[in-house]
Order: C-alpha cells, then structure tokens, then sequence
C-alpha cells in the first residue's frame, strides 16, 4: 500500500484516523501499531513475521546491554547489528553478490551455480537503520531501553515512516510514545493535513508527470535519443526524484502531525545549495546525520590524519551508495558524491564561495544532476553512454514529443525548486509547517488542502499511479 494510492486515500486513511482519534488515550498506540501492521502487511506479508521477529530479538538484547557490563555490552550490541546487518545482506545484497560471483565464475570458464533470487522486502534500509540507530544509543547510554515491547515495535513499524523515512531516531520520539497530549492538538492536525497534501500535490501532479517521459526516455537506448532529449530527460528526472522523495517525507510529517508525532525534517531547497557539503545537509538530511553519527565519527570523523579523513568520507558515501541499493550504479554513486565533498574539503567549496551564489548553486546542481544520471541509469555501460549522449550534441530532433502538459509541469517543478534561493521564500516554509499555526494559517491552508485533494484524487481516480523512487531500497 502506498500513500498515492486510492485505497489508502479513500479507505485506509479516513478510517484510521477515525478510530484512531476515537481511541481512548491509552489504547492509542495499539490502535496506530494495529493498522501499522495492517499497512506493512497489506504489500509484504510474507515478511512481517521476519520483521517482528527481529524487533523481538532487540527488545530483550537492548535491555541485556542495558543491565551488562562493559565487555558483555559489547558483545550483544555486536549480537544485535550481526542480526540486523545480516537480515540486510540477505534480503538486499544477496542476489547482487551472487551475480558477480556467477561473474567471476563465468571469466574463468566455470559451470555456473543454481541460486534462487531473494525477494527484497519493502523499506528493509529504513527499517535497519532505525533499528542500528535504537541499539547504539542504547549501547552508548543516550537512551534508556523501551520498557514496553509494543511501543518499541510501534517505534520501528509506524506506517507513516515505515517505508521510506525519514529515518527517526527513538531519542527523538521516545517522550512522544509515551505521551502526546502537548503534540496532539487539533491545530497541528489540521496544519498536518495541510502538509500531507502538499506532499501528495508533488507527488501526483510533479513527480508522475515528469515519470512518464523519463520513464519512456530510459527504456531505449542512448544511441537512439538525440542529445537535447538527453538532457530534457536527465532535468526531468533530477526534478523527479525530488518531488516523489520529498512528496513522500512532506506525508510522512504530515501524518505524523495528525496522529500527534513529530517526526525530523527531511528536505530543505537542496537544488538551491552552494556546494555538494551543502547539499547533504539540504537532501535527504536525517541519512546524511545517520551516515555522520553512526559511521563517520566512530570512524574518527574529522579528528585523524587528513588522508585518513578523506577516507572515512568517501567510506562512508560508499556505504550511503550501496544501502542505496544493490548495484554497482548506486556504489558509483556514492563514491561520485564522497569525492566532491573532499573536493570540498581541498578547497573547491572555498573557491565556489568566491564565485558567487548564483555560479556556486548553477555549478552544484550541475553536479548532483550528473550524479543522478547514475542513479537512474540499470546499469553503468547505459550510464556512461547516455553522459556522452549528453556531450555529443548532435543538433537532431527525435521522436520523444513533449506536450504542453508536461513543459507546465516541468516548470512548475523548476519554480518550486529554486524558489527557496530567496531566504524570505526559505523562511516561509517554517510559518507554514509550524506546530503553532496562527489562524490564518489554518485557514489558508485548509483551502489549499482541499483543492490539492480534489485534483489528486481526480488525477489518481484517472490512473497512471507511479510507485515511490524509494520504496525499493
């Protein structure tokens, strides 16, 4: 089930938050973890006995770290991340190591070996990370154990951020499992309305639009586009991604405000930053913190020789690339995006600084676009063809027609995405999605709510639904 869909639209949605809100007090969390299991279940439930199960298995380690010592501590955290990080491995990255292996096999002229490819369940990355990040802080004392196994598996599974983020810590909501009187107003539930038809309005009316001729663009190969179908494609996807991850995020926050959580910002204008090290902290900004916390600064972060830093950067964008997902397009990816930001580290960031703002956000949106030709691409050969596409500028005109539709669309997109480059426009966003909105911000809102509903549940009514970019990893 996705957010996009009618069925959670039209039936799953209204009916939660019925009973949900008609709950007594302190039935509440059941009744959310009730219809989260319904959720999860609804598109993957022959994994949601793996997924409990696992929950399960770090309730009872976490609250054996909690009462251990320094060396038996030691020993169940590594217990808990060989039990999540193997789950991992299994189910995602699996089938991509047999692959190379049959490779390998293949170079050397062996019989190549029987394998039945794992299915990969849906939101797996998200899952683990939130469960990583739990056992750590755990592990490190910032947080004491959930004493309650259902609010713990109410903490990992909660459907509004179950299946693509953002990624949220327990310390940031641990207070909120046990008590949402203060965040459970009915201010901030409309105000969350509000937010998640914004997010569905990018969704549904940006992202799906500019999918089906990015979608059409991709299926061929490089050789048979001309070079400006090349580049109106790769503008479209760069524009693609952000509205269909944010739309997801703007939802999730959206629902969380409505069921009384407060869940962290995901996206802030990343297209309008001066640098790649801006960028991080623009897009996707709860996995940037994560891939710092838990990964960079244990590795010794800033604090070690330089050359040694530049390895944890690029390390750590590795593994951001290959939890991206199980190929090597994704690890490519990662490695493109750790060198520009040692690049920064060298002094290309200081050098944008002295350009200006415009020519430093121009050249860094250059940059991440490039990147995501990668993102995009099945597979580096089409990857790098369809760069030199890019650069062959052949001056020819082909057979992908753009109608007025889509070039609204994609100028709306454009509009949207830069519009944050003026910091009044940046700083409106946070009056918007406030959790003490003044009256005029729920009525205004409620009035743009309305007609985002009607135009998305008319567009999603129509059909074309297109499935999230991030539900797959």
């Amino acid at each position: 089930m996705v957010f996009s869909s009618p069925v959670f639209l039209f039936v799953f949605l209204p009916i939660l938050l019925l009973a949900y809100w008609a709950s007594p007090y302190k039935v509440k969390n059941y009744t959310l973890l009730l219809a989260s299991l319904l959720f999860y279940s609804w598109g993957e439930p022959r994994f949601i006995l793996v997924v409990i199960a696992s929950v399960v298995a770090d309730f009872f380690i976490a609250r054996k770290i909690s009462r251990s010592e320094d060396r038996a501590r030691k020993g169940w955290l590594e217990a808990s991340l060989l039990l999540n990080v193997g789950l991992l491995l299994y189910f995602k990255y699996a089938n991509f190591f047999v692959e190379n292996v049959r490779v390998i096999y293949a170079c050397f002229g062996l019989q190549p070996f029987e394998w039945v490819n794992v299915a990969l369940p849906v939101g797996i990355s998200f899952i683990t990370f939130q469960k990583i990040s739990y056992m750590v802080d755990v592990y490190r004392g910032t947080v004491e154990p959930q004493r309650k196994l259902t609010d713990l598996m109410l903490y990992i599974l909660m459907f509004p951020q179950l299946i693509a983020g953002p990624i949220v810590r327990y310390k940031d909501i641990a207070s909120q499992l046990a008590d949402r009187k203060e965040t459970d107003t009915y201010a901030r539930r409309v105000n969350g309305f509000f937010r998640f038809m914004v997010g569905l309005a990018k969704k549904v009316l940006i992202a799906n639009v500019l999918a089906e001729y990015v979608d059409a663009v991709f299926a061929v190969s490089p050789d048979y586009m001309s070079s400006s179908t090349a580049w109106v494609a790769i503008l479209a996807y760069t524009f693609q991604i952000y509205f269909d991850f944010s739309g997801y995020s703007d939802m999730a926050l959206g629902l969380g405000q409505m069921l009384g959580f407060r869940f962290p910002e995901n996206f802030n204008f990343p297209y309008i930053s001066q640098s790649i090290t801006e960028f991080w902290r623009r897009w996707h900004i709860t996995l940037s913190a994560w891939i710092k916390d838990y990964l960079y600064i244990p590795m010794g972060g800033n604090r070690v020789p330089v050359p040694r830093m530049y390895f944890n950067l690029c390390f750590a964008f590795f593994i951001s690339g290959f939890w991206h997902g199980a190929a090597w397009t994704f690890i490519f990816w990662g490695l493109y995006h750790g060198l520009f930001l040692v690049l920064d580290k060298v002094g290309l960031k200081n050098i944008l600084a002295k350009m200006g703002k415009l020519p430093s956000v121009v050249l860094t949106f250059f940059v991440a676009m490039m990147g995501w030709v990668f993102f995009r691409a099945e597979n580096m050969g089409y990857a790098f063809s369809f760069i030199r596409k890019l650069f062959a500028f052949d001056g020819r005109y082909d057979e992908f027609y753009c109608d007025r539709r889509f070039w609204f669309v994609f100028a709306l997109a454009v509009i949207f995405s830069f519009m944050g480059y003026f910091n009044k426009v940046e700083d409106l966003q946070y009056k918007l999605y406030t959790d003490k909105p003044n009256r005029w911000v729920l009525l205004g809102g409620s009035a743009v709510a309305v007609v985002l509903y009607v135009l998305c549940g008319g567009s999603l009514l129509a059909g074309g639904l297109n499935p999230f970019i991030y539900f797959r990893f």
